[in-house]
Protein backbone atom coordinates (compact mmCIF):
# COMPACT_ATOMS: atom_id res chain seq x y z
CA UNK A 1 0.00 0.00 0.00
CA UNK A 2 1.23 3.47 -1.12
CA UNK A 3 1.78 5.62 2.12
CA UNK A 4 -0.74 8.44 2.73
CA UNK A 5 1.18 11.74 3.01
CA UNK A 6 0.37 13.49 6.15
CA UNK A 7 -0.36 17.32 5.92
CA UNK A 8 0.64 19.39 8.94
CA UNK A 9 -1.78 21.28 10.17
CA UNK A 10 -2.17 24.67 9.91
CA UNK A 11 -3.18 26.48 13.19
CA UNK A 12 -4.07 29.95 14.46
CA UNK A 13 -0.57 30.74 16.02
CA UNK A 14 0.52 29.64 12.27
CA UNK A 15 -0.82 32.06 10.78
CA UNK A 16 -1.04 34.98 13.31
CA UNK A 17 3.03 34.17 13.56
CA UNK A 18 3.19 34.60 9.54
CA UNK A 19 1.17 37.64 9.84
CA UNK A 20 2.93 39.27 12.41
CA UNK A 21 6.05 38.35 10.82
CA UNK A 22 4.95 39.87 7.16
CA UNK A 23 3.94 42.95 9.02
CA UNK A 24 7.61 43.28 10.52
CA UNK A 25 9.66 42.71 7.59
CA UNK A 26 6.82 45.23 5.45
CA UNK A 27 7.81 48.18 8.29
CA UNK A 28 11.32 47.41 8.14
CA UNK A 29 11.47 47.33 4.11
CA UNK A 30 9.44 50.56 3.49
CA UNK A 31 11.81 53.13 4.59
CA UNK A 32 14.45 51.58 2.39
CA UNK A 33 12.22 51.40 -0.50
CA UNK A 34 11.60 55.02 0.53
CA UNK A 35 15.07 55.97 0.11
CA UNK A 36 15.60 54.13 -2.99
CA UNK A 37 12.53 55.62 -5.08
CA UNK A 38 13.80 59.23 -3.94
CA UNK A 39 17.75 58.62 -4.87
CA UNK A 40 16.16 57.92 -8.06
CA UNK A 41 13.38 60.24 -8.40
CA UNK A 42 13.04 63.84 -9.83
CA UNK A 43 14.14 66.94 -7.84
CA UNK A 44 10.40 68.65 -8.15
CA UNK A 45 8.92 65.32 -6.84
CA UNK A 46 11.25 64.50 -3.93
CA UNK A 47 11.01 68.50 -2.78
CA UNK A 48 6.61 68.34 -3.38
CA UNK A 49 6.38 65.05 -1.62
CA UNK A 50 4.71 62.69 -4.66
CA UNK A 51 7.85 59.69 -4.28
CA UNK A 52 6.44 57.35 -1.68
CA UNK A 53 7.88 53.85 -3.05
CA UNK A 54 8.62 53.78 -6.54
CA UNK A 55 10.61 56.15 -8.65
CA UNK A 56 8.71 58.93 -10.30
CA UNK A 57 10.58 60.83 -13.45
CA UNK A 58 13.19 57.99 -12.81
CA UNK A 59 16.73 60.02 -13.10
CA UNK A 60 20.22 58.30 -12.97
CA UNK A 61 21.94 61.78 -12.02
CA UNK A 62 21.92 61.77 -8.30
CA UNK A 63 23.84 58.42 -7.82
CA UNK A 64 26.31 59.72 -10.65
CA UNK A 65 26.86 62.80 -8.25
CA UNK A 66 27.29 60.96 -5.06
CA UNK A 67 29.77 58.33 -6.98
CA UNK A 68 31.97 61.82 -8.43
CA UNK A 69 31.89 63.37 -4.88
CA UNK A 70 35.44 63.59 -3.65
CA UNK A 71 34.68 63.67 0.40
CA UNK A 72 32.21 60.68 -0.40
CA UNK A 73 35.36 58.46 -2.23
CA UNK A 74 37.57 59.07 0.78
CA UNK A 75 35.34 58.49 2.85
CA UNK A 76 34.24 55.21 0.83
CA UNK A 77 37.82 54.18 1.28
CA UNK A 78 38.20 55.12 4.48
CA UNK A 79 35.67 52.60 5.78
CA UNK A 80 36.57 49.79 3.21
CA UNK A 81 40.08 50.17 5.04
CA UNK A 82 38.98 50.09 8.52
CA UNK A 83 36.53 47.31 7.97
CA UNK A 84 38.56 45.16 5.66
CA UNK A 85 41.51 45.35 8.73
CA UNK A 86 39.32 46.01 11.56
CA UNK A 87 37.70 42.73 11.01
CA UNK A 88 40.49 40.31 10.05
CA UNK A 89 42.38 42.01 13.41
CA UNK A 90 39.27 41.58 15.54
CA UNK A 91 38.34 38.05 14.63
CA UNK A 92 42.34 37.34 15.21
CA UNK A 93 42.27 38.59 18.39
CA UNK A 94 38.78 37.04 19.39
CA UNK A 95 39.73 33.57 17.83
CA UNK A 96 43.10 33.59 19.85
CA UNK A 97 41.56 34.60 22.72
CA UNK A 98 38.20 32.00 22.90
CA UNK A 99 40.48 28.94 21.99
CA UNK A 100 42.54 28.55 25.51
CA UNK A 101 39.45 30.01 27.54
CA UNK A 102 37.31 27.04 26.04
CA UNK A 103 39.36 24.57 27.69
CA UNK A 104 38.58 23.57 31.28
CA UNK A 105 42.46 22.63 32.45
CA UNK A 106 43.56 26.36 31.71
CA UNK A 107 44.90 27.38 34.44
CA UNK A 108 43.36 31.05 35.97
CA UNK A 109 40.41 30.39 33.09
CA UNK A 110 37.39 31.45 35.72
CA UNK A 111 38.99 34.57 36.42
CA UNK A 112 39.59 35.64 32.72
CA UNK A 113 36.13 34.74 31.89
CA UNK A 114 34.71 37.07 35.20
CA UNK A 115 37.05 39.84 33.54
CA UNK A 116 34.82 39.28 29.85
CA UNK A 117 32.02 39.31 31.74
CA UNK A 118 32.62 42.32 33.52
CA UNK A 119 33.92 43.95 30.32
CA UNK A 120 30.90 42.56 28.70
CA UNK A 121 28.44 44.22 31.38
CA UNK A 122 30.30 47.71 32.27
CA UNK A 123 32.04 50.35 30.16
CA UNK A 124 34.53 53.09 31.36
CA UNK A 125 32.72 55.65 29.33
CA UNK A 126 33.86 57.99 26.56
CA UNK A 127 35.84 60.34 28.30
CA UNK A 128 38.39 57.51 29.67
CA UNK A 129 38.54 55.83 25.85
CA UNK A 130 38.83 59.53 24.38
CA UNK A 131 41.80 60.09 26.87
CA UNK A 132 43.58 56.98 26.38
CA UNK A 133 43.42 57.02 22.76
CA UNK A 134 44.57 61.02 22.69
CA UNK A 135 47.66 59.89 25.49
CA UNK A 136 48.57 56.93 22.59
CA UNK A 137 48.36 59.46 20.15
CA UNK A 138 45.59 57.90 18.17
CA UNK A 139 43.69 60.46 17.34
CA UNK A 140 43.13 61.91 14.11
CA UNK A 141 44.71 57.99 12.60
CA UNK A 142 43.06 55.58 11.37
CA UNK A 143 43.93 53.22 13.94
CA UNK A 144 41.54 54.92 16.15
CA UNK A 145 38.94 53.47 14.15
CA UNK A 146 40.06 49.78 13.83
CA UNK A 147 41.53 50.02 17.55
CA UNK A 148 37.80 51.20 18.82
CA UNK A 149 35.96 48.08 17.94
CA UNK A 150 38.63 45.42 17.83
CA UNK A 151 37.32 43.25 20.98
CA UNK A 152 33.68 42.11 21.71
CA UNK A 153 32.96 40.57 24.80
CA UNK A 154 29.63 38.96 23.28
CA UNK A 155 31.58 37.55 20.04
CA UNK A 156 34.41 36.31 22.38
CA UNK A 157 31.41 34.18 24.11
CA UNK A 158 29.81 33.00 20.66
CA UNK A 159 33.11 31.60 19.65
CA UNK A 160 34.21 30.20 22.61
CA UNK A 161 30.52 28.52 23.18
CA UNK A 162 31.37 26.50 19.37
CA UNK A 163 35.08 25.23 20.37
CA UNK A 164 33.91 23.96 23.48
CA UNK A 165 30.93 21.67 21.30
CA UNK A 166 33.73 20.35 19.10
CA UNK A 167 34.61 16.56 20.33
CA UNK A 168 38.07 16.98 22.27
CA UNK A 169 39.46 13.33 20.64
CA UNK A 170 39.80 14.63 17.36
CA UNK A 171 42.35 17.29 19.00
CA UNK A 172 43.53 14.37 20.45
CA UNK A 173 44.00 12.14 17.59
CA UNK A 174 45.43 14.92 16.01
CA UNK A 175 48.57 15.49 18.59
CA UNK A 176 48.94 11.76 18.84
CA UNK A 177 50.08 12.33 14.97
CA UNK A 178 52.75 14.78 16.05
CA UNK A 179 50.67 18.20 15.64
CA UNK A 180 52.00 20.72 17.77
CA UNK A 181 48.83 23.07 19.05
CA UNK A 182 48.99 25.83 16.94
CA UNK A 183 48.49 22.77 13.77
CA UNK A 184 45.50 21.53 15.55
CA UNK A 185 44.45 25.06 15.78
CA UNK A 186 44.64 26.07 12.55
CA UNK A 187 44.46 23.03 10.48
CA UNK A 188 41.73 21.24 12.62
CA UNK A 189 39.68 23.28 14.74
CA UNK A 190 39.08 26.54 12.61
CA UNK A 191 38.51 24.33 9.60
CA UNK A 192 35.18 23.00 11.67
CA UNK A 193 34.18 26.46 12.99
CA UNK A 194 33.25 27.87 10.19
CA UNK A 195 29.70 28.25 10.85
CA UNK A 196 30.51 30.28 13.83
CA UNK A 197 33.28 32.43 12.27
CA UNK A 198 31.65 33.56 9.27
CA UNK A 199 28.50 34.17 12.06
CA UNK A 200 31.22 36.47 13.90
CA UNK A 201 32.53 37.86 10.72
CA UNK A 202 29.74 39.13 9.39
CA UNK A 203 29.18 40.73 13.16
CA UNK A 204 32.43 42.53 13.23
CA UNK A 205 32.19 43.88 9.53
CA UNK A 206 29.15 45.50 9.95
CA UNK A 207 29.72 46.87 12.82
CA UNK A 208 33.24 48.41 11.56
CA UNK A 209 30.41 49.58 8.61
CA UNK A 210 28.27 50.95 10.47
CA UNK A 211 29.93 52.63 13.26
CA UNK A 212 30.42 56.21 12.76
CA UNK A 213 30.54 56.98 16.60
CA UNK A 214 33.90 56.21 16.62
CA UNK A 215 34.69 59.14 14.02
CA UNK A 216 32.97 61.39 16.18
CA UNK A 217 34.93 61.24 18.91
CA UNK A 218 38.16 60.67 17.17
CA UNK A 219 38.36 62.04 14.40
CA UNK A 220 38.79 65.71 13.29
CA UNK A 221 40.56 65.41 9.70
CA UNK A 222 38.32 65.90 6.89
CA UNK A 223 40.72 63.29 4.59
CA UNK A 224 39.94 60.35 7.47
CA UNK A 225 36.05 60.87 8.20
CA UNK A 226 34.30 57.20 7.70
CA UNK A 227 31.14 56.71 5.24
CA UNK A 228 28.73 56.84 8.60
CA UNK A 229 30.37 60.01 10.06
CA UNK A 230 29.92 61.51 6.02
CA UNK A 231 26.56 60.40 5.95
CA UNK A 232 25.71 61.72 9.22
CA UNK A 233 27.21 65.10 8.65
CA UNK A 234 25.66 65.29 5.55
CA UNK A 235 21.79 64.24 6.80
CA UNK A 236 22.21 66.08 9.98
CA UNK A 237 23.45 69.55 8.06
CA UNK A 238 22.01 71.37 5.13
CA UNK A 239 23.71 70.67 2.13
CA UNK A 240 25.11 72.85 -0.24
CA UNK A 241 25.34 71.62 -3.90
CA UNK A 242 27.99 74.43 -5.38
CA UNK A 243 29.50 73.38 -8.62
CA UNK A 244 27.28 70.56 -9.38
CA UNK A 245 26.89 71.17 -13.07
CA UNK A 246 30.13 70.64 -13.06
CA UNK A 247 30.27 66.95 -12.14
CA UNK A 248 27.41 66.36 -15.22
CA UNK A 249 27.66 66.11 -18.63
CA UNK A 250 24.76 68.21 -19.32
CA UNK A 251 22.66 70.65 -17.28
CA UNK A 252 19.41 68.65 -17.41
CA UNK A 253 21.14 66.14 -14.90
CA UNK A 254 22.27 68.55 -12.83
CA UNK A 255 18.87 69.68 -12.10
CA UNK A 256 17.61 66.75 -11.01
CA UNK A 257 19.94 66.71 -8.03
CA UNK A 258 19.02 68.27 -4.31
CA UNK A 259 19.82 68.20 -1.10
CA UNK A 260 17.35 65.58 -0.32
CA UNK A 261 18.25 63.40 -3.92
CA UNK A 262 21.66 63.11 -2.04
CA UNK A 263 21.08 62.33 1.35
CA UNK A 264 19.12 59.43 0.14
CA UNK A 265 21.21 58.55 -2.64
CA UNK A 266 24.44 58.30 -0.45
CA UNK A 267 22.88 56.30 1.97
CA UNK A 268 21.54 53.80 -0.51
CA UNK A 269 25.19 53.58 -2.23
CA UNK A 270 26.93 53.24 0.78
CA UNK A 271 24.37 50.32 2.06
CA UNK A 272 24.96 48.31 -0.95
CA UNK A 273 28.58 46.97 -0.45
CA UNK A 274 27.71 45.20 2.62
CA UNK A 275 24.81 43.79 1.69
CA UNK A 276 26.84 42.17 -1.08
CA UNK A 277 29.04 40.47 1.74
CA UNK A 278 25.32 38.58 3.49
CA UNK A 279 24.57 35.91 1.00
CA UNK A 280 27.99 34.61 1.03
CA UNK A 281 27.80 33.53 5.00
CA UNK A 282 24.09 33.53 5.13
CA UNK A 283 24.08 29.59 4.87
CA UNK A 284 26.26 29.66 7.94
CA UNK A 285 24.95 32.47 10.02
CA UNK A 286 21.77 30.40 11.53
CA UNK A 287 23.86 27.63 12.48
CA UNK A 288 26.51 29.73 13.85
CA UNK A 289 24.02 31.50 15.99
CA UNK A 290 22.10 28.04 16.61
CA UNK A 291 25.38 26.56 18.29
CA UNK A 292 27.79 29.05 19.20
CA UNK A 293 25.17 30.87 21.86
CA UNK A 294 24.41 27.48 23.96
CA UNK A 295 27.03 25.61 26.00
CA UNK A 296 27.24 21.97 24.86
Amino acid sequence: MAKVKKHKRVTVFDIVNVTVMVLVGLIMLLPILNLVAKAFSSEGNVIAGNVLFWPVEFQTGTIQYVLMTPEFSTSFFVTVTVTIFGTLGAMLLTVMAAYPLSKPHLKGRKFFLYIFVFIMLFSAGMVPNYILFRTLHLTNTIFALIFSGMLSSFNLFLIKNYFETLPEVIEEAARIDGASNMRVFFSVVLPMSLPVLATVTLYYAVGYWSNYFAGVMYITDASLKPLQQYMFDLVTQATSLQDTTGNFSDVSQAMNVSGENIRAATIVVSTIPILCVYPFLQKYFVKGITIGSVKG
